[in-house]
């Protein structure tokens, strides 16, 4: 089967909220505090709030995610980087927001992506995200990055994310892509042009090791759906 398209770049929703970015790099750096993200799961919340939500096909979902955890726990990182990937390029079909939720551009918790199987580059990039915190990856070593990706040998480029994993802030980047199944260096993915990138706990230019913002408090998006993961059990209440 042939890769899904990415979301074009004249999509209203995300065409607003990359402009609307613009001003960020300038501002200084914040002394953040814990990331809101960085508090245990709780499983019978998201077991009650799956059944609630999705029914039996979620909780089946679930508990293949909790299987998951339990097996990649003493895993290499390695492994776990490989199988987390491969978990949700497997399981989740992609499909655009609109055609998802009726909304331009909806970033969807892991629960939610599970419990509909089907999500868009945002929603693979939270899902490995908060499953690799999870298994103790440190959030330092995460960022969430929006790219502009070329399609073929078209000039065209269009909006896309993919969860990079940093050995230190200034490395070469492990991408983790729903289009792409190897995981590979950032510095060989020519056919992605970074825009920024982001955690819990930072949000940074591209080619700056210095955090220029607090995410939560700048991307909307983020807050929004940090709040319903706490809502549905992913973060319990600090």
């Amino acid at each position: 089967m042939s890769p899904p398209p990415y979301r074009t770049l004249d999509s209203p929703g995300r065409r607003r909220f990359v402009a609307g970015l613009g001003g960020l790099w300038l501002l200084a750096g914040l002394g953040l505090g814990p990331s809101p993200a960085s508090a245990r799961l709780s499983p019978q919340r998201l077991r009650r709030t799956m059944q609630a939500e999705y029914g039996a096909p979620g909780i089946t979902a679930l508990e293949a995610w909790f299987a998951l955890l339990d097996r990649l726990r003493p895993a290499d990182l390695e492994t776990q980087l490989r199988e987390v990937n491969d978990f949700f390029n497997r399981r989740v079909r992609w499909l655009d927001d609109i055609d998802i939720w009726g909304q331009e551009d909806f970033w969807a918790t892991p629960l939610e992506t599970l419990g509909r199987g089907q999500g868009d580059c945002e929603d693979f990039t939270i899902a490995k995200y908060v499953t690799l915190k999870e298994l103790d990856v440190a959030e330092d070593e995460l960022r969430l990055i929006y790219v502009r990706a070329r399609i073929g040998r078209s000039s065209i480029t269009q909006a896309h994310m993919v969860l990079g994993y940093y050995e230190t802030p200034a490395t070469d980047p492990l991408v983790l892509d729903n289009l792409v199944p190897s995981i590979t260096r950032g510095s060989q993915r020519t056919d992605l042009d970074p825009l920024f990138s982001f955690n819990g706990r930072g949000l940074w230019a591209v080619g700056s090791s210095q955090s220029r913002a607090d995410p939560v408090a700048r991307l909307s998006r983020w807050r929004r759906v940090i709040d319903r993961m706490q809502q549905q059990g992913f973060i319990q209440g600090e």
